[in-house]
């Protein structure tokens, strides 16, 4: 095993602070429709203990959909939004509930946080959401984050507690993330297959190469294999290291012992708010741009002007995420825009100045301020 990762283990058990994800597969039936009651206080027991004993603890929990199933007289995961989100709104409160009773016999006080992408990728409700999960954390408090899949669109959901939780971490500045789904780890092929192994050190991309990472999840998660080394891949970019593992081994996790696969991090590259425009959002449209646009957005981090757009593609309104790319369509960068597709094709190909004077000083800005652009 690489020199680093006994470190980097170690670490877990002495993290300040910690987020852990758990998966609708260890928390409800095979078939949803039920909590599992058992599996739900093994996991309390675990995190309150560590609560207890001075860490403090962010659990983003998966299951919501899972649990209401059973109450709405579903055989299985709703497939159409509309009934996702009345199975999230039934089987929210009942989740809810069973951390809430299982928390406080540990004399532990829990928060719910429901968060959309578009609470996290817009300046004001980002630094509400970071200030709303600091506060608690400060006053003791264990955050229980989920989606809000009651209210969520499909143009504004992250898609899986996987890419929210590593999103959390960054948020709050974790030491570590903790991925519990029902896979001991991350194997080099099918987990059933004969002859197939698990990875225990996955130290950058390059580890994969080769390594066929495939599986849809469970009959009631909306996740697989895939999103949780997309996960932690978007952990390590914030320098936060991720152990994936199942229930069973997560005290193992979080005390630092070989379980599992650890995932190394990486050197920050970005600010946090732009890793969040980079990771959490779901592009409305297209901006494509002349050479000259490129290398002033991607080399010398400049605003995006309406010269040096070509074209718009899409359908979007302002504020919204738009990808941003090079004359021949690879995506460069991702940003809010802040003009409609509608407003912003007479804008193309000419300056801020002309605008403002021919249309008003509303118009002298920038299509995409470099605060609200993350290079990809």
């Amino acid at each position: 095993m690489p020199s680093r990762a006994p470190a980097l283990r170690r670490a877990f058990a002495d993290a300040r602070r910690v987020v852990v994800k758990v998966g609708s597969s260890s928390l409800t039936s095979s078939a949803g429709g039920a909590i599992d009651m058992l599996a739900v206080s093994r996991l309390v027991d675990l995190l309150a203990r560590r609560r207890l004993d001075g860490h403090q603890v962010v659990l983003v929990s998966s299951g919501a959909i899972a649990a209401g199933i059973g109450p709405l007289g579903l055989k299985k995961r709703p497939r159409d939004l509309a009934t996702q989100q009345a199975a999230a709104s039934v089987g929210q409160g009942a989740l809810i509930a069973a951390y809430q009773h299982l928390f406080g016999i540990y004399g532990l006080t829990t928060g719910q946080v429901l968060l959309t992408a578009d609470d996290v990728t817009r300046r004001a409700h980002y630094t509400n959401a970071q200030r709303t999960l600091e506060k608690l954390l400060e006053l003791g408090i264990v955050p229980i984050v989920n989606e809000n899949d009651t209210v969520a669109t499909h143009e504004i959901r992250f898609g899986d507690n996987d890419r929210l939780a590593a999103l959390v971490a960054d948020l709050v500045g974790a030491d570590g993330l903790v991925l519990l789904t029902d896979v001991d780890a991350l194997y080099d092929g099918p987990p059933s297959q004969e002859g197939t192994q698990p990875i225990p050190f996955v130290g950058s991309p390059e580890d994969l190469a080769g390594v066929l990472i495939g599986g849809t999840g469970s009959h009631v998660g909306s996740g697989g294999m895939a999103t949780k080394v997309e996960a932690a891949g978007i952990a390590g970019a914030a320098g936060i290291p991720t152990v994936l593992t199942s229930l069973p081994q997560a005290r193992g996790a979080l005390v630092g012992d070989q379980v599992g696969t650890l995932f190394a991090p990486v050197d920050a590259a970005r600010a946090s708010r732009k890793r969040w425009i980079a990771f959490a959002t779901t592009p409305r449209g297209r901006l494509l741009l002349d050479e000259g646009a490129v290398e002033a957005v991607t080399v010398r981090r400049k605003s995006l002007l309406p010269a040096g757009i070509t074209a718009v593609q899409g359908r979007f309104t302002e504020r919204d995420p738009v990808d941003v790319c090079a004359p021949d369509g690879r995506v460069v960068a991702r940003g809010l825009v802040n003009y409609s597709s509608s407003d912003l094709p007479r804008l193309l190909g000419r300056s801020t100045k002309d605008l403002a004077r021919e249309l008003g000083g509303h118009y002298e800005r920038e299509v995409i301020h470099r605060d609200d652009l993350a290079v990809l």
